[in-house]
């Protein structure tokens, strides 16, 4: 039940011990996504064994005779007191095969933010549904949610098979209509999997349960999914951090641009231009590590060492002159608002996008999308805690930001309470899904005389 074929086992042996999967769980309450995570440390020999002591000991407290193994990633009091997920648990874990940042996200409606947290720099979202509910109005909007957020993998893992009698007409009927809905999305992959959490059923090792299932378990799939990418695919784009100047009698006249390269590849020789001021240079060298390299590539932090002397500081975007990207003061982008305050047209903050900071107005606020149906609700004047909606935005000082669509890195941004630092919204411009939402409208900003009139 994939949209595309899993990695094939040859690959396998192309997958190093030291490559990372960033990878979130998302699914309706109750679904069991805490139980399969504790399932997967437990099974994979992932939990420490004064770990496993306390949660066997919670579980009897309980009156549960078998280990809770929720309670591993159930951290908070209040989420073991009510048997459910509030914050995003992080877990971290390792296999022969690959290493894991695991983002465990709640389930309710009104988690959502959390949700979109977790999975803003996950390569892989695993949406659990349980099989005596089939596909609900919260597994929708967490697809919703994983499209938005461009995540490249989902796996669909349909729980609690035991409860059904391990029918695979069950298991196919939600399967095909959760693949058709995430399609409709534009998420790229899908690969579906019958589990049992509890019992373990095909999450570390195969069910005998299942033999009409030949797929890999939950395990198999997250180790041999490709998560290799080669940065070269991308256009550069280097956020600068920090002017490096020493003047010191060994190196007078060093000038050089400390930063991690968002994305792509950078070389020695290569012509570049420097947003938002246009100016244009050649990188004459570059570091890393003390050292002297002629090409660096994305995630690597390095030094660039330009041929001309430009005024650049924190903040500055390089990129090449040839895949440049024209800055601008006017942002439309969809956003997930994270605060209890609501965000209102006119509502004035700080607009932190990479290295960068400046001044933001909230023009307009055209839409708030409705994830049960993708229905867009026209002008809702402000957008609340959770609530997934366009906004158009006049920033202070032009900005070099790119499609999310091209660019999570670079394509993202945050909005931020100016008179708190609290985070407010976080937002990735460009168009929502993969088509075109909601247009920006034109407008001139109202003078202000507190520094905000732009």
């Amino acid at each position: 039940m994939s949209q595309t074929s899993t990695t094939p086992a040859a690959d396998v042996e192309g997958t190093s011990a030291t490559s990372l999967l960033r990878f979130a769980t998302a699914g309706s309450v109750d679904d069991g996504k805490s139980t399969l995570v504790g399932r997967l440390l437990h099974d994979s020999k992932s939990v420490l064994a004064d770990q496993l002591e306390a949660v066997e000991l919670a579980s009897r407290s309980r009156g549960q005779e078998a280990p809770d193994l929720a309670l591993l990633t159930d951290g908070l009091r209040a989420e073991r007191e009510q048997g459910i997920t509030i914050d995003v648990a992080y877990r971290y874990f390792a296999t022969p095969r690959r290493r894991f940042i695991l983002a465990d996200t709640p389930g309710h409606v009104q988690y959502t933010r959390n949700m979109v947290t977790g999975a803003s720099t996950a390569e892989l979202a695993v949406v659990l549904v349980d099989a005596r509910n089939g596909v609900v109005e919260q597994t929708r909007r967490h697809a919703a949610v994983a499209a938005l957020l461009r995540v490249p993998h989902v796996v669909l893992a349909v729980n609690k098979m035991d409860l059904v009698g391990y029918e695979e007409s069950v298991f196919a009927a939600i399967a095909e209509e959760f693949t058709r809905y995430a399609a409709s999305l534009g998420v790229p992959e899908i690969t579906a999997v019958p589990i049992s959490a509890l019992v373990g059923d095909n999450v570390v090792t195969p069910s005998a349960h299942m033999d009409w299932y030949a797929g890999p378990t939950v395990l198999e799939h997250l180790e041999t999914v490709p998560v290799a990418h080669d940065p070269s695919d991308d256009v550069a784009r280097f956020p600068v951090q920090y002017v490096i100047r020493p003047q010191t009698p060994e190196l007078p006249d060093y000038r050089g641009y400390a930063g991690q390269i968002a994305s792509g590849v950078l070389r020695v020789g290569q012509a570049v231009t420097v947003l938002p001021s246009g100016r244009t240079s050649t990188i004459e060298g570059i570091d890393a590590l003390g050292t002297a390299v002629d090409v660096a590539w994305a995630p690597q932090s390095v030094t660039l060492r330009l041929s001309d002397d430009l005024d650049i500081s924190r903040g500055d975007l390089i990129a090449p002159t040839d895949a440049s990207v024209s800055p601008s003061q006017d942002l439309t982008a969809t956003v997930c608002h994270l605060h209890d305050s609501p965000l209102t047209v006119g509502r004035r903050v700080l607009l932190k996008h990479t290295t960068r900071t400046v001044k933001a107005i909230v023009k307009q606020i055209p839409s708030r999308l409705t994830l049960d149906d993708l229905s867009q609700h026209p002008e809702p004047g402000e957008l609340t805690a959770n609530d997934i909606g366009r906004v158009v935005l006049r920033t202070a000082e032009p900005l070099a930001v790119d499609p999310y669509a091209d660019s999570r890195r670079t394509g993202s941004f945050l909005l931020i309470d100016p008179a708190d630092g609290s985070t407010l919204t976080a937002g990735m411009a460009g168009d929502a899904f993969a088509e075109a939402a909601a247009e920006a409208a034109d407008g001139r900003p109202a003078a202000d005389d507190e520094g905000w009139d732009f």
